[in-house]
């Protein structure tokens, strides 16, 4: 079993930057997808983008260019660097991992994280 929990969430103003982190236990997740969801109140879930197991990336349209996914694979981790924040970015966050390549699919992800909440006021 994998855990994930995440951390970083928090309030800022539009155009401003926040980090989240999600660090795993239980087991090593270095040849798992790792990958990032949010909500918005009264929205479905989406994909917001995923990292491969290689490194390889994949954002979706609504934050190409202004989020960065990374992975520390000594440090079981995984950071969502978000630029330029906009309201419409404001949900909550959620940390996921799942199978080694890249899907956007929330089925691809097993395991997922309890949630942080952001907040971009305008």
């Amino acid at each position: 079993q994998v855990q994930l929990v995440e951390s970083g969430g928090g309030s800022v103003q539009a155009g401003g930057s926040l980090r989240l982190s999600c660090a795993a236990s239980g087991r090593t997740v270095s040849r798992n997808a790792m990958g990032w969801f949010r909500q918005a109140p009264g929205k479905e879930r989406d994909f917001v983008g995923v990292i491969s197991w290689s490194g390889s990336t994949d954002y979706a349209n609504s934050v190409k260019g202004r989020f960065t996914i990374a992975r520390d694979n000594a440090k079981n981790t995984v950071y969502l660097q978000m630029n330029s924040l906009k309201p419409e970015d404001t949900a909550v966050y959620y940390c996921v991992a799942g199978r080694t390549g890249l899907g956007r699919e929330s089925t691809n992800f097993a395991y997922w994280g309890q949630g942080t909440q952001v907040t971009v006021s305008s």
